[in-house]
């Protein structure tokens, strides 16, 4: 089942047709022991701490209370970034890339776990209400509503199939089709950075709103490739944001890179085609550039997007090499809404999501794979350089739900 075959190892254990083959000795319509007799602790809790309201309710007042707790992980300072990047980290020095997505989404695998196990906790029979709640339930996860819809229908069709009755069973699914719709909704090869080794530069143009974190994905990512031993420009064409300059010319200090910039307040387009240029003749590996995210003036902020677009291809028309939206993870469904208006200006070719290690929102990866096709190339899983990841799929999706079942 592709990329579901590749993680059930991680979610279920080596001894997955062991555990099936226990559940098939169960009665059918009835639960295996743990859910027989007296409540379980974990029911007990969820009863006692309901006080009236449904799952749904519940699910949705916790999501604001963790929204409030988890204000900002927002953008790091240079200083802040590298200063953890060289902390010594005893514990965590050996992490490997899953136990980098466990951490950095373990917001999200409480809320989004949490809230399908005291779901599962409280439901009796699979019927017509069970499908609602479940689907209303995604909603709140920030799953988003045509892909929560689309889950529940497909949710009915395959508990029947399967004769998923018992409470393990029915998460089993839903995580096995939550896995599935991210696995046909595009091609995971397109979810590595797109690289050219032409001897030309590979430009690289960040768009977003302001908040979303371009600056700071643009200095960690530069300090990567530097530490790659490639050379690396930056451009900074967000002119008009008080201290957007600045702090990548922070960066470009902090990591040891050339910045262009302009004057004060300067055409964002000129400081781009003074970088291109610079990143042409003196055969730069990268170019990444910085951008403008006015959100309160959409209208220019998209002219000004599409006239720095052309203004590169009229140097180097194959670029640029990747158009990366960097999108702040913890605002859900608002990303989504973010990536298809900016999408109908630009043509996008990836999307950064930042911030996910300070959020319980990281559901939204599957509504924007989904409903945009759309491959997320980068995430933000934490405030030191090295925590902004390649997207794998597969440690995503073991980060997400390895506490689920």
């Amino acid at each position: 089942m592709g990329l579901f075959d590749k993680i059930k190892k991680s979610l279920f254990g080596e001894n997955d047709e062991t555990k099936n083959n226990e559940n098939n000795d169960q009665p059918k319509g009835e639960s295996p022991k743990e859910d027989q007799g007296a409540p379980t602790e974990q029911a007990k809790i969820a009863t006692e701490s309901d006080n009236g309201l449904t799952s749904v309710e519940k699910a949705s007042a916790e999501t604001a209370e963790t929204e409030k707790q988890n204000e900002d992980s927002t953008t790091s300072t240079p200083e802040q970034s590298l200063k953890k990047e060289a902390e010594p980290e005893s514990d965590s020095e050996d992490q490997d890339e899953t136990e980098l997505y466990e951490k950095g989404l373990e917001k999200t695998n409480q809320g989004f776990g949490a809230r399908l196990n005291r779901f599962f906790a409280q439901f009796r029979t699979v019927d017509e209400d069970f499908f609602d709640d479940l689907e209303e339930l995604l909603i709140e996860s920030d799953v988003g509503y045509e892909t929560a819809e689309e889950l529940t229908d497909e949710l009915r069709d395959e508990a029947k199939l399967q004769k998923a009755k018992s409470r393990d069973d029915l998460k089993r699914v839903i995580v096995e089709k939550l896995v599935d719709l991210y696995d046909e909704s595009g091609n995971s090869e397109n979810e590595k950075l797109t690289v050219h080794n032409d001897g030309k530069p590979n430009i690289y143009l960040f768009v977003g709103v302001n908040g979303a974190g371009k600056t700071t994905t643009i200095g960690k990512l530069t300090k990567r490739f530097k530490d790659e031993g490639k050379s690396v420009l930056l451009a900074a064409a967000d002119t008009f944001r008080v201290g957007a300059v600045e702090q990548l010319s922070e960066w470009g200090k902090r990591v040891g890179v050339p910045v262009v910039t302009g004057k004060e307040q300067a055409d964002p387009a000129s400081v781009v085609y003074d970088a291109t240029t610079k990143a042409l003749q003196e055969n730069y590996d990268f170019l990444l550039v910085d951008t403008a995210g006015r959100l309160q003036n959409k209208k220019n902020l998209m002219n000004e997007l599409e006239k720095i677009e052309r203004t590169i291809k009229k140097q180097a028309p194959e670029e640029p090499t990747e158009t990366l939206l960097v999108l702040d993870g913890s605002t859900g469904q608002n990303a989504l809404l973010q990536a298809k208006d900016f999408d109908k200006t630009t043509k996008l070719t990836g999307l950064v999501l930042t911030k996910l290690d300070g959020s319980s929102k990281g559901g939204v990866v599957l509504a924007i794979r989904n409903e945009m096709k759309l491959p997320v190339k980068l995430v933000g899983l934490g405030e030191k350089a090295s925590d902004l990841a390649d997207f794998d799929a597969a440690n995503y999706a073991v980060g997400l739900f390895h506490d689920l079942i």
